[in-house]
């Protein structure tokens, strides 16, 4: 509390913005490397996830951020992740990295699947900055009682 105001729903929707981001980047790269048949060596780019956690998680096992105690609620990015399934192959015989058999090892990325992510990732930022709004909005007219009376 700072002033008798509780400013922990507006660090837990901070939080979410960030998270949400960082979320609607991964995909964003994923989307833009869903036919790059090598990223690494002589692999096809291999999808990557975000992984998220709650804040209260690590509040609990010790962890705090800089300039206070530990967080009470929220989620944080704790690391991004690749997928571990398998490339599918499509026959593209005159493909520079098509084997002897004329398939090529793609990205395990399906655009229908990162469009979802997408879409799930920017209605939660929109939802996380509405609360941001409505928060500052509340705290605008508790202002404007105060002074008035």
């Amino acid at each position: 509390m700072a002033g008798g105001i509780n400013f922990s729903a507006l660090n837990i929707s901070a939080s979410g913005l960030s998270a949400e981001r960082m979320r609607m980047e991964v995909v964003a790269s994923n989307i833009a490397n869903a036919q790059a048949t090598r990223a690494h060596g002589d692999q096809p780019y291999r999808r990557k996830q975000v992984v998220f956690a709650t804040a209260l998680e690590h509040a609990l096992g010790g962890n705090s951020r800089s300039g206070g105690g530990p967080r009470i609620g929220g989620v944080n990015v704790v690391g991004i992740q690749e997928d571990n399934s398998d490339f599918p192959k499509v026959y593209i015989p005159g493909h520079p990295h098509a084997d002897e058999n004329g398939m090529v090892a793609m990205p395990n990325v399906k655009l229908p699947n990162e469009m979802v992510d997408l879409v799930t990732a920017s209605r939660s930022y929109e939802a996380n900055l509405r609360a941001i709004r409505s928060f500052r909005e509340m705290a605008e007219q508790t202002l404007a009682l105060l002074r008035a009376g």
